[in-house]
């Protein structure tokens, strides 16, 4: 069955205490690979992670690396709490790259309340610089992305109407439809409570390759791994009984979130599959799959 191999035991990124708009925590971060480069979106706080720590407001930061452990980063956000749906703040990206531009999908929280979020598009031509292009769902709804290229000419996101993975589509980015529901939480076991996606699908030899996250009873959050039809991305063909990577080391045990694996990001590179995720939402964290590990045995699907 598939693992997820930590490139590092300890986080690829911290807070920066000489930040007022990233100073408590960093996290769940959007990911790509570009001209040698990897290019991070990430999300971060000013004083903690969950409603626990306060009214935090969301910021999203820029990060470059040649090697995954060692980040250069911009000392001002890219993208922050100035519009009507984000006065809390951007959180959680994701994005692709379709043609020369990148989509970049996030949640835009307005607060009071902590339902208060919906599904947003930027959009950029070099990672820094973003154009808001508003909400894309008039509804509470969050972990969502596009996919990396148009199927039979149509634009398809996922995303999450509570608990469950949905997907739909479009042929213009601005009216969605055929909205499906593809996968749900399973009774009884790591991924009894909610689940959801976490980064976008990547390639694969046969379908769409879908890491996603799942809590259980307790709240722990793991990753999981699915295959989804190339043709047909509503279709699931294979899905892991086990997940591909759990919380075990301190920072990913110990934060603001307790027990929290959360990604928004898989990059796909020659050889590798690359996760990057959140620790308790306080730290972020790398890990990788090689291409010729990630094999659907029938015996350990659910699907």
């Amino acid at each position: 069955m598939m693992k997820l191999i930590r490139l590092s035991n300890e986080p690829i990124l911290k807070p920066n205490k000489n930040h007022e708009w990233e100073k408590s925590a960093v996290f769940n971060a959007a990911a790509v690979y570009e001209k040698g480069l990897f290019h991070m979106i990430y999300r971060a706080t000013d004083i903690g992670g969950n409603e626990k720590s306060g009214q935090y407001i969301n910021c999203l930061g820029y990060a470059v690396s040649k090697d995954l452990l060692n980040w250069h980063r911009l000392s001002e956000p890219v993208l922050n709490n100035n519009v009507p749906q984000e006065l809390r703040g951007p959180e959680d990206p994701r994005i692709v790259k379709i043609d020369n531009t990148f989509y970049m999908i996030y949640i835009g929280f307005s607060g009071p309340s902590t339902n208060d979020y919906k599904i947003c598009l930027a959009t950029s031509e070099d990672l820094v610089n973003w154009k808001r292009l508003g909400v894309l769902l008039d509804e509470e709804n969050k972990d969502a992305s596009l996919f990396p290229e148009k199927i039979n000419r149509e634009y398809f996101l996922l995303h999450r109407r509570k608990p469950d993975i949905w997907i739909s589509s479009s042929e213009d980015l601005k009216s969605f439809y055929n909205h499906t529901k593809i996968m749900s939480p399973i009774p009884g076991t790591w991924e009894h409570k909610k689940i959801g996606i976490a980064g976008p699908p990547v390639h694969h030899p046969k379908g769409w390759l879908l890491i996603y996250h799942a809590a259980d009873k307790a709240e722990t959050y793991r990753l999981g791994v699915a295959l989804l039809d190339y043709e047909n991305p509503r279709r699931v063909l294979a899905r892991q009984s086990v997940p591909v990577i759990e919380p075990e080391l301190d920072w990913e045990i110990n934060g603001f979130v307790p027990n929290v694996i959360f990604s928004c990001a898989t990059i796909e590179l020659e050889n590798r599959y690359i996760v990057i995720y959140a620790g308790a939402d306080t730290v972020i964290g790398a890990a990788y799959i090689k291409k010729k590990d990630v094999v659907f045995n029938k015996k350990d699907w659910l699907v």
